[in-house]
């Protein structure tokens, strides 16, 4: 199954500048997904993370991939409307830059849903068959709280 930018943004809440999947490949609704991330020059973090040396921050590369996991538990229509935070992560590792020009490749593979809406996710990124990050996300669905202050 692919989606788009459009079907994305009506799963997760997650708007520009926070919105770092722009298509999802491979879904497999509560078991994985495969999205890409096309890194451009103009991503707003590039003006301080690094002037003169941009590098994607490893913490979006997380959430990046957190993203993609939480596409596959929200797809299902009775999650719609919830949002999956994280409560977690474990076994972080960073291998490789990510810069602008690249496409970051995120698979996340739902390892299990330990209770009711709790559960842990495994993804691992890439660009270019090159593996960037990897880590085990342990997140929580809740339903979205609407016009808190």
């Amino acid at each position: 199954m692919v989606l788009d930018v459009n079907e994305i943004k009506k799963i997760l809440p997650h708007r520009p500048p926070m919105l770092l999947v722009d298509r999802i490949i491979d879904l497999v609704p509560f078991e994985s997904g495969v999205g890409i991330k096309n890194v451009t020059l103009n991503e707003p973090f590039f003006a301080g993370h690094f002037p003169g040396y941009p590098i994607m921050p490893g913490v979006l590369i997380l959430e990046a991939m957190g993203q993609v996991g939480g596409i596959a538990m929200l797809y299902p229509e009775e999650n719609r409307g919830k949002i999956a935070l994280f409560g977690g992560m474990e076994n972080v590792k960073f291998k490789r830059k990510v810069m602008p020009g690249d496409q970051l490749v995120m698979k996340a593979h739902i390892v299990h849903v330990v209770k009711g809406n709790f559960g842990k996710l495994h993804a691992e990124s890439f660009v270019d068959d090159q593996f960037v990050a990897q880590g085990d996300f342990l997140f929580a669905l809740k339903d979205a709280e609407k016009n808190q202050k």
